[in-house]
């Protein structure tokens, strides 16, 4: 009879075999969670068992995906690299009137790459940037391109420098708490970016070499080993172009690619080599 402990691993074997992703032995009460939110999001009327065997087999694959992935985010987060994208990066490009190529890694509901667009026009509304976004989830990338988000207008989440009125539209809504509003994305900041389906542990990815001025791959590498986090970053770094910059996660590491970029802020890294 098959155990709770063989069903958990069941679990993880089917997503990394789908992700890459790898889950620790200490999310044994979330897994029990996202197992509920897979049987409502299926509608599947058999047991948990049978269910799994079927994703195997290669059904019921996106929601199986879309269910265990985890997205939090917010608008700005580590604000500290949007500081950075501001005052080093981006005045050059202005200067020489270049349009700069930027990607967003994790993509999630979309907050991180309409910041990344926020930035670009703070710095100049003339300033052209096309921002490439993927995930691996399609739920969270319907909502980024929809590109509504609950807010409360008390929240911090902006940056002094930014005045969200801008470059959001505020809309009506009941059953909103307190001072949160609703608020949509114009569809100038849409237009800046590309919203796509990708898995980060794909053996390569669809964009040619020294394609990227900037990437984002921020808050996502947690989610992977060691060994697999290195495999993506070198192929991240296969399409940043020599100079171009890097921003990874508070907690993340840059492993190998320490030998081919300089350190120059906290989590941010410019590419000074290619690997071989």
């Amino acid at each position: 009879m098959e155990t709770t402990k063989d069903l958990h691993n069941k679990v993880k074997s089917i997503l990394y075999s789908l992700t890459g992703i790898t889950l620790t032995e200490n999310k044994d009460i979330m897994i029990n969670n996202r197992l509920d939110k897979l049987k409502r999001n299926t509608n599947y009327t058999g047991t948990i068992h049978d269910l799994l065997d079927l994703i195997g087999e290669g059904k019921y694959t996106t929601e199986f995906i879309n269910t265990f992935t985890t997205n939090k985010t917010h608008f700005f987060r580590e604000d500290f690299h949007f500081i950075d994208l501001k005052e080093r990066v981006l005045p050059e490009f202005l200067k020489n009137r270049q349009t700069i190529n930027m990607y967003c890694s994790a993509a999630s509901t979309g907050e991180e790459p309409y910041s990344m667009a926020i930035t670009v026009k703070e710095v100049d509304s003339s300033l052209k940037a096309n921002i490439i976004a993927t995930d691996i989830d399609t739920d969270v990338l319907q909502h980024a391109a929809n590109g509504i988000y609950r807010f409360q207008k008390s929240s911090k989440e902006f940056p002094e420098w930014v005045k969200p009125q801008k470059y959001f539209k505020r809309r009506i809504q009941k059953n909103l708490v307190g001072d949160e509003i609703l608020i949509k994305a114009n569809d100038e900041l849409k237009n800046m970016i590309t919203f796509a389906q990708m898995n980060l542990n794909d053996s390569e990815y669809p964009f040619e070499k020294n394609k990227f001025d900037v990437i984002f791959c921020r808050n996502v590498l947690i989610y992977f080993s060691i060994e697999d986090q290195n495999k993506i970053l070198k192929k991240l770094f296969y399409n940043l172009k020599i100079g171009g910059t890097l921003y990874i996660g508070h907690s993340e590491n840059p492993h190998d690619l320490i030998n081919y970029s300089k350190r120059i802020g906290q989590n941010i890294f410019i590419k000074i080599k290619d690997i071989n």
